[in-house]
């Protein structure tokens, strides 16, 4: 672990892997922590030859509060305090701050729309692009079903205890239907994410973020670094739609859609999920 100052913020990260072998950095999506990136799957990533890098985003897990901003009014856009181009100068900041010139982006669900912008707005600062279970910021497509929107709209919990069974019920409501789990994991995740950070009022910002930001489709039309898109079939938060029209703004990019993943990481996809991470990043 460690704790570097980036884009006038500072931001909690944990390495893996060899420090010769290249970088790649790990962003997550909407109110998610590093630790969200399964340590199994970053091993797996690590092992095919790749320095890892997760970190915590603004507003969420170790990295920097911004509450001194309030929380944001999510039904008028001009409300939110900052946008996902300022998470996308954060991860720059991040390689910045580590003497990173170039690095592998993968981003999941909104780290995904991160890493998107990242690409649009720092192309020189990028070698591949892996976007997961994201979409292009057309409001038109990737639509959550009203039961899995609920999730998003759920007001703090009042105690550790509902706060962490909110977590277990939203998993279910969002998470895969064709890779089995089992209550005793969601609960143990769900426990390691609120003991570790509780944010409630940052994750309402970076929703804001997303909800105010512009469309990217014009922008990923000039994409030139290896992109793939992957998403699950079944994905009840972000519908396969807007993955579908991520892989056909970028050019050249692959569609990987797998059948039965929900909004999730399953263990029993990871091996498929790497696979075309790495394939992705050994041509860039």
């Amino acid at each position: 672990m460690g704790r570097v100052k980036a884009n006038g913020l500072e931001l909690e990260y944990q390495t893996l892997g060899d420090p010769n072998d290249p970088p790649m950095v790990l962003i997550m999506g909407l109110g998610a922590q590093l630790i969200d990136w399964p340590l199994p799957f970053c091993e797996m990533l690590a092992g095919r030859g790749f320095h890892l890098i997760r970190f915590d985003n603004r507003d969420a897990g170790l990295s920097t509060s911004l509450d001194h901003l309030g929380a944001p009014n999510l039904a008028t856009p001009d409300s939110a305090p900052y946008l996902l181009s300022d998470l996308a100068d954060d991860t720059v900041g991040l390689l910045d701050a580590l003497g990173i010139d170039r690095a592998h982006l993968v981003g999941a669900s909104l780290g995904g729309m991160v890493a998107q912008q990242a690409v649009i707005d720092h192309p020189d600062r990028v070698r591949s692009l892996a976007s997961i279970m994201s979409s292009t910021g057309d409001h038109t497509v990737g639509q959550a079903t009203p039961e899995a929107r609920s999730v998003l709209g759920r007001p703090p919990a009042a105690s550790r205890e509902e706060a962490i069974a909110n977590t277990v019920r939203s998993s279910r409501i969002i998470g895969s239907t064709g890779f089995p789990v089992t209550d005793q994991e969601l609960l143990d995740r769900a426990t390691a994410k609120y003991d570790r950070s509780y944010r409630p009022v940052g994750t309402l910002r970076q929703l804001a973020a997303a909800l105010a930001s512009p469309d990217r489709t014009e922008g990923l039309r000039a994409v030139t670094v290896p992109t793939v898109v992957i998403h699950g079939e079944v994905d009840p938060l972000i519908d396969v739609s807007g993955g579908r029209a991520t892989a056909a703004a970028v050019p050249g990019a692959e569609l990987l859609v797998i059948p039965g993943m929900g909004h999730d990481l399953p263990v029993g996809a990871r091996p498929q999920i790497v696979e075309a991470i790495v394939r992705n990043a050994r041509r860039g």
